[in-house]
């Protein structure tokens, strides 16, 4: 196998072997290749004819299987391949799969640069497929996964020309995922209300209860609608936090708090847990004996030997086994990792725009000196306490927003407020950077500058392939001065590197006093 994919790859440059960090096993990742081989099959043959309902749903279900952490079951992979061939086959049976070790072998700049594309294909395809589990499709950003697979299926040579085409396509990829990551906030507010500020507890009451992780919306709703007077209790996990600040969902009196931290602490978090965990998207680690009969797998995500629940949706065994384990026998507190007992949500750009006019006056009399964004995908990696104490250390004058789970690193810190607003805002899920993006803008256009002359610094983590994308939809609107960590991607070569250095100023983080100290003075 090799893999690259993720922050947390081997030494940095690459998982090989028998298995990658990830738990991912060797058999699993060549049949994942295998499925993205069968992608570009598809691509030519429906850049060749028209699409049908069934070949998008395939392309998107197809790479949102491939991010880190979503399916680790070889059998079910191959499955999806087969089902890819087939739909190849009724389009165009004369289109040929790519062999994607044509890109893994290739110069590294190329290497790099189809990498950027093709990881940042694999986070926009999740965030399309939670819109259209909603029922929002956009048939531009469906048409672009058709254009940009065909386009890593082509042969690729080393001149100028064709590093500046494949280059002008990782940033098509961030535009696109901008317009994807609209639609989905689109889904999300007109399905489920804006989002409000939200304080959520996260002490698990006694009696039996369900914890939901992942990011999927709708199949949360759906479990709530089927566990509404059984007694049972609904927990958020990690990057389900932000479901309580939607009105539509907070209706529901049993969504009662929220279970542990990030999703890289579920093995010892969950360590004989007392109720079954049901995993909506990725995130998903290897399962331990303590807790393996309780976890549930749905839509994307896939794990051998664990009960998997259907298109059906029916959420039976999963109410069975929570009424079976019965929960704690008294209300049980649980912490955030700074030691907070409750942490907040639900600031999405809905929110904080209607604050924009007190915003506005707050910094002209001095009152915020600066914002921050600190956020992105959360890891196990050494090195990421710096995102922790970056923000401890921010001046009180100063104002963070927060998103995705790398939220939990300082989401139940209390910095305290300025003027009623907490220091701390928490926007929401990875893709709900189309809020910070929002609110960035409306900034912009009321101090009459860009997004670059704000003061503002983005101090972006990343793990896997949903970071990607957005970091290429960052990039594509032209921002600069991103600090990123706590590594950086193994698939960026250096003359990559050094093109996102000069046009974008691109940074790798260094140390929180010294990074405050250049942004602030």
């Amino acid at each position: 196998m090799f893999c690259f994919q993720c922050q947390q790859t081997a030494h940095n440059t690459g998982c090989e072997g028998n298995a990658g960090v990830c738990g991912k096993k060797c058999g699993t990742a060549n049949a994942q290749d295998a499925l993205t081989n069968a992608l570009i099959g598809l691509a030519r043959a429906v850049n060749k004819k028209t699409p049908s309902e069934q070949s998008d749903r395939l392309v998107l279900k197809g790479l949102f299987t491939t991010i880190t952490n979503v399916n680790f079951y070889e059998d079910n992979v191959r499955k999806l391949t087969q089902e890819i061939q087939a739909e190849r086959n009724a389009i165009d049976a004369s289109a040929e799969e790519y062999d994607i070790r044509n890109i893994w072998e290739n110069h590294e700049d190329i290497r790099s640069l189809k990498s950027l594309i093709l990881f940042g294909l694999r986070g926009m395809a999740a965030y399309a497929y939670h819109a259209l589990a909603l029922g929002y499709t956009d048939r531009d950003v469906l048409n672009y996964f058709y254009e940009a697979l065909a386009v890593l299926g082509e042969p690729s040579d080393t001149s100028k020309e064709n590093f500046e085409r494949l280059l002008s396509y990782v940033l098509k990829t961030g535009e696109v995922n901008y317009r994807c990551m609209e639609l989905l906030d689109k889904a999300n507010t007109e399905s489920y209300g804006t989002p409000v500020p939200t304080e959520v507890p996260l002490t698990i009451e006694k009696g039996p209860f369900i914890v939901v992780s992942g990011h999927d919306l709708h199949d949360l709703k759906l479990l709530l609608e089927q566990t509404n007077d059984t007694g049972i209790n609904i927990y958020t996990h990690s990057e389900m936090l932000p479901a309580h600040g939607y009105p539509e969902l907070k209706k529901y009196p049993h969504l009662k708090g929220n279970f542990g931290t990030a999703w890289q602490n579920q093995q010892f978090e969950f360590h004989n847990i007392p109720a079954p965990i049901l995993f909506t998207t990725n995130c998903l680690m290897p399962v331990r004996q303590s807790y393996c009969d309780r976890v549930f797998t749905t839509s994307i995500v896939s794990y051998p030997e664990l009960i998997h629940i259907g298109e059906e949706k029916d959420f039976t065994p999963v109410i069975e086994k929570a009424l079976e384990c019965g929960g704690y026998g008294k209300d049980h507190p649980m912490y955030g990792v700074n030691g907070g007992n409750t942490v907040m949500t639900g600031f999405a750009h809905g929110t904080v725009l209607k604050e924009a006019g007190r915003i506005i006056n707050l910094v002209k009399n001095g009152k915020i000196r600066h914002f921050f964004l600190i956020g992105g995908c959360d890891g196990a990696a050494p090195g990421r306490n710096y995102y922790t104490e970056f923000a401890k250390k921010t001046p009180s004058d100063t104002l963070i927003l927060t998103l995705a789970c790398g939220k939990y690193r300082i989401n139940d810190l209390h910095l305290g407020e300025i003027d009623g607003l907490p220091r701390i805002m928490d926007m929401g899920q990875c893709n709900d950077a189309y809020s910070a993006i929002q609110v960035a803008l409306a900034l912009a256009d009321a101090f009459h500058c860009s997004v670059n002359e704000l003061p503002l610094t983005l101090v972006l983590s990343w793990y896997e392939q949903k970071a990607v994308c957005i970091l290429l939809t960052l990039l594509y609107l032209g921002i600069r001065n991103i600090l990123l960590g706590p590594t950086l991607p193994a698939f960026v070569s250096p003359n990559v590197l050094e093109v996102l250095k000069e046009t974008y100023q691109l940074t790798p983080i260094s140390t929180p006093e010294a990074d405050l100290k250049r942004i602030l003075g």
